[in-house]
């Protein structure tokens, strides 16, 4: 099964708060096995800005580049996700970035991984692994 991370999980596992340990076990099974993660650009950015304000234009670099090393496809919004993104702020009270993490999640089939509560209203729509 694929997943889909969001800025939530990438920020967890790079600060190690809860659930760093689940994020790093999807990175190396990632690398091993024949399993996609997946990263909208829209979230990338979101990791990178929160970053940069929080610790500096050069941590926010270095993150972005231990990223790219990453077993993690970074996937460009298109008019699909992007309108699933849509339809996904007019229905739920998420963040509009929060959106295209869910928008990619359900293009792609795959699973959401967060530790984002704000996610909750969308259990009946996308499938979550929430990071404990």
């Amino acid at each position: 099964m694929a997943h889909v991370l969001d800025a939530f999980a990438l920020t967890a596992y790079f600060e190690k708060e809860p659930g760093y340990e689940q994020v790093q076990e999807l990175l190396t099974t990632a690398a091993s096995a024949d399993r996609r993660l997946y990263l909208s650009t829209v979230n990338w950015g979101e990791v990178h800005y929160v970053t940069h304000r929080t610790y500096g234009l050069e941590q926010a670099n270095k993150i972005a580049h231990i990223i790219a090393s990453f077993p993690i496809d970074i996937v460009a919004v298109d008019l699909e996700i992007a309108r699933q993104a849509a339809l996904c702020k007019v229905a739920h009270r998420l963040s509009y970035a929060d959106c295209f993490a869910a928008a990619l999640a359900k293009v792609k089939r795959s699973t959401l991984v967060t530790g984002d509560k704000e996610f909750k209203s969308l259990e009946g729509e996308i499938k979550i692994a929430w990071l404990a």
